[in-house]
């Protein structure tokens, strides 16, 4: 069974799990970023709300997309198994570093904290070098204390793993 697996297709299914087992990690984990990247759309070319720029499944930024060898344009216009490939290529130099869901997550929004507790702080409010981390991700300081932790930014993707794995999403 895989979470948000009824908004998906089978071949969707089958990449994901081969990805994950190439990666070790867990395939809900993986699924549950990019329903909470998509906004449980699954479509590759969702764009970012805030206009970013980003785009697609783990809305990747235009410089990544270069740095992967294609285009937000190009990934835009992929189907959602496409886009999966250009996924396990990003996530390729993690393998083996993904052990639990809020690592995945920080794989996509900071790398960084891969392997960090659950209290690192990503950004603090007070941050003058770079205010603009805070002010783009200020909704994750659920406890508004002027820094967002690995867990406070991880918090909605345990919930969308939480909901796909319900029996009406996860098959």
């Amino acid at each position: 069974m895989l979470a948000w697996g009824k908004k998906v297709s089978e071949e969707f299914r089958e990449k994901v799990n081969g990805i994950c087992q190439e990666l070790g990690t867990e395939p809900d984990y993986l699924v549950a970023c990019m329903a909470f990247e998509s906004g449980e759309t699954f479509s590759p070319s969702i764009k970012n709300a805030a206009g970013s720029g980003a785009v697609g499944l783990i809305q990747f930024m235009p410089a990544t997309a270069q740095a992967l060898g294609t285009t937000t344009q190009d990934l835009a216009a992929m189907t959602a198994e496409e886009q999966l490939e250009y996924i396990a290529k990003y996530f390729s130099p993690r393998k083996n570093e993904l052990s639990s869901l809020e690592d995945v997550y920080m794989a996509i929004l900071w790398p960084v904290a891969i392997g960090e507790p659950l209290d690192y702080v990503l950004f603090y409010k007070d941050d003058p070098e770079h205010l603009k981390r805070y002010i783009q991700n200020q909704g994750l300081d659920f406890n508004k204390d002027g820094k967002i932790t690995k867990a406070e930014a991880s918090d909605m993707v345990r919930k969308k793993l939480e909901k796909g794995l319900l029996s009406e999403f996860a098959s």
